[in-house]
Order: C-alpha cells, then structure tokens, then sequence
C-alpha cells in the first residue's frame, strides 16, 4: 500500500541532492537545533534546500516515521539518511561529514 507522504519526502530527497527537514527555514530556523545544522552547512559551502516541517504536518510527523528517527533536523545527502543535529555536528568536528560530501561528490569547502 502507498503511503502519499511518504512518496512526498522520498520525492524531495531523489530531486534535492541535499536536503535538510527542519523547523523554520535556512534564513529563518525556528529551534537551535536546525540553526546548528544550517550554520554547519553555511559554513561548509554546502548548497542545499531547507524542507520547514511547521508548515506540513504531514510531513513533520512522517519524516519521522520515514527514518525511524525521532526527531527534526534531519538531514538527506544524496539520497542518503546522515542523521540529525548532534550526529551532523560530529561528523562536522572529526571531519567525517566533508568525507561523506567528497564522497557523495556534494560541493562544499575544504576546510583550512
């Protein structure tokens, strides 16, 4: 059986190659946590397209369901799940999250 919200967020994450489901947008976040992960990708260079869950609940709440994961941001690189604001913000710190956009052939900054 289709799940329409789930087609909805499987269809922003194939179109966007980085993508990030948060509350607010990247101009604008609206909890610390989002803010953290859009400075972490401002920072880096890194495009990308900011999905403000506060205005679907549909998709606040079947983001969730979609990645099994609890709670908002969550962040999609290329299709691919990376995790929320304090795995991000560790992957930023060891350097693990600029191996995953290199990999992933993502744009971003190389860090000094």
């Amino acid at each position: 059986m289709s799940n329409p919200t789930f087609d909805r967020i499987q269809a922003t994450i194939d179109e966007t190659p980085v993508v990030l489901f948060m509350k607010g947008t990247p101009v604008f976040p609206q909890c610390g946590f989002s803010a953290r992960v859009v400075q972490i990708l401002t920072h880096m260079g890194v495009p990308f397209s900011g999905v403000n869950v506060l205005e679907d609940m549909e998709i606040r709440e079947g983001i969730k369901a979609f990645t099994n994961w609890p709670t908002i941001p969550q962040l999609y690189v290329k299709g691919e799940f990376v995790g929320g604001c304090d795995i991000v913000m560790e992957m930023f710190q060891s350097g693990e999250l600029a191996t995953l956009l290199a990999e992933k052939e993502v744009p971003h900054k190389a860090e000094a």
